[in-house]
């Protein structure tokens, strides 16, 4: 089962950052739920947002402390008792576009699942002598279209760190015609 759970894409438990955290109302709310269970380690598996989010409460913990205590939901002895939050930050994105890692938790799992696809529209393609455009994600970092698109073969790949010169659609053209 653990191989299993290895292979899967995506959140496995489904979770995201909730709307109401990007609110100081909202982070006010989780700083009063850890202290009221005890919790003063973090460990924020996620992409750009959870992770730039859990950055901003770190910086914030003190002053929502501190407002806590003055609308008299803590008291100054648990300002004192929680003042330190510490966080641990993993990078979970599928991007790979973070420094000092080889490859970001969710990479792998993230282009074996397009491999797979490929592997499966390919007889398709073949048999009716078709073309397949396939999108990946990725946002603003091309690292999984690349990569899948040399493991697999591609005609013509597209990245965001390279944009097609002007006439790119004649070229792709005759590419493929040939």
């Amino acid at each position: 089962e653990s191989a299993a759970l290895a292979l899967q894409g995506g959140t496995v438990i489904g979770s995201a950052r909730c709307k109401s955290f990007r609110t100081r109302e909202g982070r006010l709310q989780a700083a009063f739920n850890l202290v009221q269970r005890g919790i003063t380690n973090l460990c924020v598996i996620g992409g750009d947002g959870s992770l730039t989010g859990a950055n901003l409460f770190r910086e914030e913990w003190s002053g929502l402390l501190e407002e806590l205590a003055q609308k008299g939901k803590i008291d100054a002895e648990a300002v004192k008792k929680y003042a330190y939050l510490n966080i641990v930050g993993m990078v979970g994105s599928i991007d790979n576009d973070f420094c000092g890692t080889d490859m970001t938790i969710g990479t792998d799992s993230a282009l074996h699942r397009i491999i797979e696809v490929v592997d499966a529209i390919m007889t398709t393609a073949q048999s009716h002598q078709r073309t397949f455009v396939l999108e990946v994600m990725g946002r603003h970092c091309g690292y999984l279209a690349l990569v899948s698109a040399l493991a697999c073969g591609a005609d013509w790949v597209f990245i965001p760190e390279y944009p097609p010169e002007e006439g790119w659609e004649d070229s792709m053209c005759v590419k493929l015609s040939e």
